[in-house]
């Protein structure tokens, strides 16, 4: 099915290979020290192994007791709060019951907590988000340390929770996953009609009552929210990671066909133990051609940013070390191929209408652009991942098959193919220059607006730029919006995508208009030019903790640039440092903040997964650091 590989793929997954050798030398070893070990339950103590099924079905003790049938691990993110995660609460006995029909046993071994960037936007919460992802991780791996699995079944579905999951699922790379996501709602309020809505709310136009009114006709239900942020970039890495059931991202919830893919999920990961004769450990998968695919398929559907830190973070949890440049090369030679919210009008069931993840594997395939020779819990290659499941008959008679999926695109405005795209290029840029290395997402902003140099304006809060708007310090005059001091040894890098519409109403007017930061924006952020994930960052002394108000910025995502001209001529290195940094004595407390120091103290760069967790090729823990509290000057 594939053509040669594109010269650039090649390259870029050769020099991964060759910089992570050492790396994932030293994780496959632990990994097969794992293997040698399992299926672990049957070298337990009796009292270890009665209290690992104390609480079964007669049924269950007996299969637990014995040697011949596999124990199936389900670690959830279900609570009923989240729209994305609410359908999970049905899933473990439908999944328990598959398991038991394909020959084996299950439990549930844990649960992993599931925040919301949407509920914490703006709001202190937001300071916890990041690190709940390595907190998420860390969950994954107590629930799978009791020994008592021979694979798992991984529930969830947003921004930080399947990095979560994946990660600490890596830390038991012996164990085949299955990653069993829940879908996405029904398309509700129109994305482009919302955002209009927040401009106008913005600019005092309209108020609360109607801004709620489009907020709630927008997410209505269980489900994913539509639009092609971080959590449904999750679900599309995850399947051409080969970690999902062939065609099953998308498939929205209560469905027949939702349902028979939750208990075909859970067949499958019977079905690839060892006992099951298809052994598909997650090490055997997640490799570095895998990591390459995900990287491919997030650039040619303009996915979220905040996989530029996610990704990393995943690769080095495989001993891989994939760098932003990485990303950067391949953006340059994979085309944009859809155009979902916020880089179109369209949601993901629009996409997924089009053809999907189906279309968008089989054009990146034909054009060489993919790695077609991986292990997928599907089966030996990439081509399972062109086909789609279909139901014939209803409920749990109903037999599911996979067919070949379309060949050409369902809607061009939607989803086109790879030797007729919307974009020559990938949606995702970085930037290098005095003021550090930063990644901006260009497929949601006009070409006019790419290349922003103007005045900055310094701002050490997020709120004192919405306050700054308010007040009509911003309007008439172009500016880079520099907010400092929202890294992740900061306040946790949260995310500023409350800042958008501001931004967007200011650019609207005809302003130049960009922002530079060390934070996150949104999966769902764009329009706006937007400089982020900045590195090093403000509060660890890096240089935008020297930029003053008047420097003269640039931020040129066509040539990959982030300068600056200081305004008084001043060398920037020679400048002290300016503003505040939060980590001062209290400033970084309540509603569970403090409970983070030790994450801040300890966390890596955001170049490198902003991750708390070493990698296998530096197996020491960071070194705690004291985080710089920075006088105004």
């Amino acid at each position: 099915m594939s053509q040669q590989m594109h010269p650039t793929v090649a390259a870029v997954t050769a020099r991964i290979t060759e910089r992570s050798a050492a790396g994932r030398a030293a994780y496959l070893r632990r990994v097969e020290q794992a293997a040698d070990r399992a299926p672990a339950r049957h070298r337990l103590a009796c009292a270890n192994l009665a209290h690992g099924f104390a609480a079964s079905e007669p049924a269950g003790k007996a299969a637990l007791r014995g040697r011949v049938k596999p124990n199936v691990a389900i670690v959830t993110s279900y609570n009923d709060m989240l729209s994305a995660h609410q359908p999970f609460g049905t899933y473990p006995p439908v999944l328990k019951k598959a398991v038991v029909r394909a020959g084996g046993v299950a439990q549930v071994a844990g649960g992993v907590p599931a925040m919301c960037d949407g509920i914490t936007q703006g709001r202190d919460g937001m300071q916890l988000s990041l690190y709940s992802r390595d907190v998420i991780a860390m969950s994954t791996a107590i629930a799978l340390a009791h020994d008592m699995f021979d694979s798992a079944l991984m529930l969830g579905v947003c921004d930080k929770i399947v990095p979560g999951l994946l990660i600490g699922a890596l830390s038991f790379g012996h164990l085949p996953t299955v990653f069993v996501p829940a879908g996405p709602m029904a398309s509700g309020l129109p994305n482009g009609e919302k955002a209009r809505v927040r401009q106008l709310y913005a600019e005092g136009k309209v108020g609360r009552e109607e801004l709620l009114e489009a907020e709630a006709a927008s997410y209505h239900s269980a489900g994913t929210c539509t639009f092609y942020g971080t959590a449904n970039s999750n679900q599309l890495i995850m399947e051409v990671l080969g970690l999902h059931l062939p065609g099953s991202s998308f498939v929205n919830p209560g469905t027949p066909l939702r349902e028979a893919l939750t208990r075909a999920a859970a067949t499958r990961s019977v079905q690839i133990t060892r006992q099951g004769g298809e052994p598909t450990p997650i090490a055997k998968v997640v490799d570095e051609k895998a990591v390459v695919n995900a990287c491919v398929a997030l650039l040619a559907s303009g996915g979220s940013t905040n996989h530029t830190l996610h990704l990393v973070a995943i690769a080095r949890a495989a001993g891989i070390t994939l760098t932003w440049d990485d990303l950067a090369d391949l953006s340059a030679v994979v085309p944009l191929l859809a155009r979902v919210y916020p880089n179109g009008a369209a949601d993901v069931n629009h996409f997924h209408a089009a053809g999907g993840i189906a279309f968008l594997v089989h054009t990146l395939l034909r054009a060489g652009l993919l790695h077609e020779d991986v292990w997928t819990i599907a089966g030996r290659g990439l081509r399972h991942y062109t086909t789609e499941p279909v139901l014939r008959g209803d409920g749990e008679t109903g037999d599911l098959t996979w067919e070949e999926g379309p060949k050409t695109s369902l809607d061009l405005d939607v989803l086109r193919p790879a030797d007729d795209p919307f974009s020559a290029t990938g949606g995702l840029e970085v930037l290098h220059g005095p003021l550090g290395t930063a990644v901006v997402k260009t497929s949601a902003v006009g070409p006019e607006h790419r290349v922003v140099r103007a005045p900055a304006m310094v701002f050490d809060d997020q709120a004192d730029l919405l306050q700054a708007f308010q007040d009509g310090l911003l309007d008439g005059r172009d500016l880079v919006a520099v907010v400092r001091y929202q890294g992740p040894a900061a306040n946790g890098m949260p995310e500023l995508h409350k800042l958008t519409p501001a931004l967007g109403v200011l650019q609207d007017r005809g302003q130049q208009v960009a922002i530079v930061t060390d934070g996150r924006m949104s999966g769902a952020s764009g329009k706006v030019p937007a400089a982020i994930h900045v590195t090093p960052e403000a509060a660890l002394g890096g240089p935008l903790s020297r930029v003053r108000d008047g420097d003269l910025v640039t931020v040129d995502a066509e040539r990959g640039l982030l300068s600056i001209e200081t305004h008084d001529g001043a060398d920037l290195a020679s400048r002290e440092p300016t503003g505040r940094a939060p980590e001062g004595e209290g400033a970084i407390a309540g509603t569970g903040r403090e409970l983070f120091a030790a994450f801040r103290a300890t966390v890596g760069p955001a170049d490198a997964g902003a991750s708390v967790f070493p990698s296998y090729d530096a197996p020491v823990q960071p070194t705690p650091r004291e985080v710089p509290v920075v006088q105004p000057v």
